[in-house]
């Protein structure tokens, strides 16, 4: 998988893909359970397993995100001295 540390916009393409696989995934899921060969079982739990570690994947893309999203915000409130939430929302819009 991708490293979190690559730049905004392929992290959030990233997200959205892991997002659709794992959206993708469980609706397959759902879908073949009335399949009772043990080939269909062994690939249903296959792919169980690798939900799980995609969806734990998407989580750690997720948080980290959010970590780089708050320490941007803070560094750019203290270049501009902002004082108040406010003063970050006005200079949002300048």
């Amino acid at each position: 998988m991708n490293s979190p540390d690559e730049s905004p916009q392929a992290q959030e393409r990233l997200i959205g893909d892991l997002r659709l696989v794992i959206e993708n995934a469980e609706e397959l899921l759902r879908n073949t359970d009335q399949y009772t060969s043990l080939l269909y079982q062994s690939a249903r739990a296959k792919l169980a397993m690798a939900l799980t570690a995609a969806t734990e994947e998407l989580v750690r893309f997720e948080d980290a995100q959010l970590e780089r999203m708050i320490v941007a915000t803070h560094e750019a409130g203290l270049a501009h001295a902002d004082q108040s939430g406010e003063a970050r929302v006005l200079r949002a819009f300048d």
